[in-house]
């Protein structure tokens, strides 16, 4: 299968020329209509995530002027408007975006009746990695962006390539089985369908793939169908699919994944679609199946060396050179930003303390699929190796190692006068973020020698233009952490833990190092110095960056996401009052409407301060909540009182004023 795959890829990166490169220009969609378009499209709405993530990919996303809620944007893009769900997208305020193209999938047949002869439709729908490629390599011909589509096709080839190598010597009755669990709904388990592009990721990755004999993006699976395949190995996204109660009933525990806890849990940007990182997911997924293989060095298929280079510009007379290196360590991708000093310094760092006569400091991202080898390896380990692929010395290197990839690294330098202060920063909260002081720690150190230290998520870089001394590059760390959290707070990043109450102060793993720097003397950086302001500055603004860089995350996020980041829905959300479809979708539609999104994110900051005793009493609370449901009925109404809450009180409150808005619309009240 996967060799079939490779060659249909190679046949995918044929020369660019035979697309022809002019207008009008003509091709077929999935359904094989055949579609003119007689320009590059300037106005596009995405009603598919998959296309969406293509269209940024190819440097297109300031043409995408709607997208549904499931997509994300680069936070350059502030003027998209969000049109809905997926499943049910607005097509009123698809038509007031007037676009000149609308992509849309099999599940959005009305839009074809309503926007037939209006505007150009296409409809793209992935059901195999495959399919993947042609529409990507598609998009790029329709915005003139072939090179860059078939840059994009080329690194996922290379990486489905190198798992190919790592798993084809792996003997077939060590072979995994393995399944992609979507939920569970009465007695059955929610699974893709034979002909899906997830039983494809499966099978690139080396595993077995169950067939059930139906076809689908979703089918139902029987508890005796389950036992038979018996999964070695079971995984999911996010919020669905995983939750433990579904595992733990009599019979569906009973298979060898639940036994052994091989029950992996991956973001749903990767496994819901097939889209422009199909290569890396197989990756990471690969690696996660064949741990043990992957990790054992004899059977790397790559030498380990440096790939590429590019510099970095600082401004900063004790750095001789700055650059970004990346290498392939362990058959993966690394990427590592390398400060070259010109004469040997002081750093300390919070990963290895403080450090004399250091010549060279940096900050080492490893991608995902290497975590785990990383881990079993250990920190010394993978140090030791990381600087002998980059040729520098151990006792002379202080480094850093981070999850976030130095693709999103932020460079910000603030001054005053003639100090200045650069902080070099990358940061990803997306699924280690924690809240210092209610979340819990479970590494008890004198319990767990064999314990192995996990990359940082926040990493900052400090260097001055300044002397500083031990003492200020000491309370630097205490400057910088502050600021850190200030960032975090004023972006609202939530536990990944408990965020539906929680918000974060920081990863669990974030480390600082502070360069000792060159120029005049500074014994002080506390939050009352300039110096100290110069710090704090400069972290806050590099967090955010990185933060938006790697998790596309600011603050006008929607609330949709806002729910997500919670690790709830909307869906679910309103599924705890009601379990009727279309009044779940009915408030999912009110609350694409500034007024009652404002409301609900409002009722999120109440939340924060109730939890934390800062808000006592809610009568005037509970008097808005009133008040929305009576304006969404189009009458007064009475909201039910608080039954059974599986939410915070303030949001159950918010949640149920909609949905009791909803509930009555076109009703008599009793």
């Amino acid at each position: 299968m996967m060799r079939r795959v490779l060659l249909v890829l190679v046949l995918l990166l044929q020369p660019l020329s035979l697309w022809g490169a002019d207008y009008p220009f003509t091709f077929k969609d999935s359904p094989g209509q055949e579609i003119t378009l007689n320009h590059i499209p300037q106005r596009v709405v995405s009603l598919v995530p998959s296309v969406t993530e293509m269209l940024v990919a190819i440097g297109e996303s300031d043409a995408i002027v709607g997208t549904t809620y499931h997509s994300v944007l680069p936070t350059a893009n502030k003027s998209h408007s969000i049109v809905g769900g997926f499943a049910q997208p607005d097509p009123d305020r698809i038509a007031a975006l007037a676009p000149d193209v609308l992509f849309y999938a099999d599940i959005h047949k009305e839009m074809v009746s309503r926007f037939q002869g209006k505007m150009i439709l296409v409809c793209l729908s992935q059901a195999s990695l495959k399919e993947s490629f042609t529409h990507l390599r598609l998009l790029g011909r329709m915005f003139n962006k072939e090179d860059k589509a078939a840059t994009i096709i080329a690194e996922q080839q290379r990486l489905l390539h190198v798992i190919e190598l790592k798993t084809e010597h792996i003997p077939q009755q060590n072979r995994q089985r393995v399944i992609r669990l979507m939920g569970m709904g009465g007695d059955a388990i929610m699974t893709p369908g034979d002909d899906s592009f997830q039983n494809d990721y499966i099978q690139a990755a080396g595993g077995i793939a169950p067939q059930f004999g139906r076809k689908g993006s979703v089918i139902s699976v029987s508890l005796d169908e389950w036992q038979t395949f018996n999964p070695q190995v079971i995984y999911g996204c996010g919020n669905n699919g995983l939750r433990q109660e579904m595992l733990d009933q009599p019979g569906w525990k009973d298979v060898d994944a639940v036994r052994n806890g091989r029950i992996l849990n991956y973001p749903c940007e990767l496994t819901c679609r097939a889209s422009t990182h199909t290569g890396y997911f197989v990756s990471w997924l690969s690696a996660n199946i064949y741990n043990e293989e992957f990790s054992d060095p004899s059977q790397q298929v790559l030498p380990e060396t440096i790939v590429q280079r590019s510099v970095v510009s600082l401004d900063l007379n004790y750095v001789q050179h700055a650059e970004v290196v990346e290498s392939d360590i362990r058959d993966f991708r690394n990427k590592s930003l390398i400060l070259t000093l010109n004469r040997p310094m002081k750093v300390l760092s919070t990963l290895e303390g403080m450090r004399e006569d250091v010549r060279y400091v940096g900050n080492h991202y490893f991608p995902a699929p290497s975590w785990g080898l990383g881990h079993q390896q250990g920190l010394p380990e993978l140090r030791l190796q990381t600087l002998r692929v980059l040729g520098l010395k151990a006792d002379k290197t202080a480094m850093l190692f981070t999850g976030a990839d130095m693709a999103n690294l932020a460079v910000v330098k603030k001054s005053f006068r003639d100090m200045e202060v650069t902080a070099l920063v990358t940061a990803g909260v997306s699924g280690n973020a924690l809240r210092m002081a209610q979340d819990t720690g479970l590494f008890y150190e004198p319990d767990a020698v064999n314990e192995k230290e996990k990359p940082g998520t926040i990493n900052i870089l400090l260097l001055s233009n300044m002397q500083l001394s031990s003492r200020a590059m000491t309370r630097a760390i205490i400057s910088a952490t502050e600021a850190k959290s200030a960032a975090l707070a004023d972006l609202d990043v939530r536990s990944s833990f408990s965020g539906m109450i929680n918000p974060a102060t920081g990863t669990g793993t974030d480390n600082i190092m502070v360069i000792e720097g060159a120029g005049g003397a500074i014994d002080a950086t506390g939050g009352h110095t300039k110096m100290g302001e110069l710090i704090a500055r400069a972290v806050y603004e590099g967090v955010q960056e990185a933060i938006q860089k790697q998790n596309n995350l600011t603050a006008r996020r929607s609330i949709f996401r806002r729910i997500v980041e919670r690790k709830s829905s909307i869906r679910e959300l309103v599924g705890y009052f009601s379990t009727d479809r279309q009044q779940i979708l009915q408030v999912e539609e009110l609350l694409l409407s500034p007024e009652y999104s404002a409301f609900l994110e409002a009722a999120l900051a109440i939340s924060d301060a109730y939890e934390r005793g800062l808000v006592s009493d809610l009568t005037n609370f509970d008097k808005w909540c009133a008040e929305v449901a009576g304006q969404i009925a189009g009458k007064p109404v009475k909201v039910e009182p608080l039954q059974d809450r599986a939410l915070p009180v303030v949001l159950h409150k918010a949640v149920e004023a909609l949905f009791t808005g909803v509930k009555n619309q076109g009703h008599e009240q009793n």
